[in-house]
């Protein structure tokens, strides 16, 4: 049987931006509870007094799944450096018998250079290379051969540094890409290791996604 209570819930685990906002105790419960009361009566079938609506809402906004958040905070004040890089391209090519070959020629190619960016990822068809715009050269000689997919340039990237008990966290990443999706910010590409993960995106976008990130810091 449905209860006001489990509907509520379920309503909230729903609408993230919502739940995010609930926990921050920045929403008018009372209002809010107005406002989805139509929908809670729909799924209950039957009405349901604004007055239940608030407590069960005030019961979420309480409960420890919710107020992880915090946790969240907590490990975000903890971002080490933040390196932006831009002129980048971002090519990805079908993946092949003779792909990592070709990877490990054109490594072998660039390692002496401090100053060039590379980093890759491998999916289950296709694989990921983000090179700067002045290695594109050695992209078009060293996979000459391989099936290009798609080829995206004018790309910045950001890079962020996390504490390592960020793994222990659960909602690190959905709240940071949440705070980009608010500001407008697109990203083209995530590639990330344990501690660190770097996002790709326009270039127009870069300074947008860099304030973001480094405002986490004074949460």
């Amino acid at each position: 049987m449905k209860t006001i209570a489990s509907v509520v819930e379920n309503y909230i685990k729903t609408k993230p931006f919502l739940s995010t906002a609930l926990s921050q105790g920045i929403i008018n419960l009372t209002s809010l509870s107005r406002q989805i009361q139509p929908e809670i009566e729909a799924s209950l079938k039957k009405e349901a007094r604004s007055g239940a609506i608030v407590m069960a809402l005030k019961r979420i906004s309480d409960n420890m799944e919710f107020l992880s958040t915090h946790k969240i905070v907590k490990v975000l004040k903890g971002i080490g450096d933040i390196t932006v890089r831009s002129s980048l391209i971002d090519y990805s090519f079908k993946i092949s018998d003779t792909l990592l070959s070709a990877q490990a020629s054109f490594l072998s190619e660039v390692n002496d250079n401090k100053e060039a960016f590379y980093t890759s990822s491998r999916g289950v068809s296709e694989s990921n290379i983000v090179v700067s715009s002045n290695m594109s050269h050695l992209v078009d000689t060293f996979f000459s051969k391989e099936l290009m997919l798609e080829k995206s340039e004018d790309l910045s990237s950001v890079t962020i540094k996390l504490p390592t008990e960020n793994v222990d966290i659960p909602g690190i990443y959905y709240f940071i890409f949440q705070r980009l999706s608010w500001e407008g910010v697109n990203i083209r590409q995530v590639i990330s290791t344990s501690n660190e993960f770097t996002i790709l995106v326009d270039e127009e976008s870069v300074n947008i996604a860099f304030k973001v990130i480094k405002d986490l810091k004074s949460l």
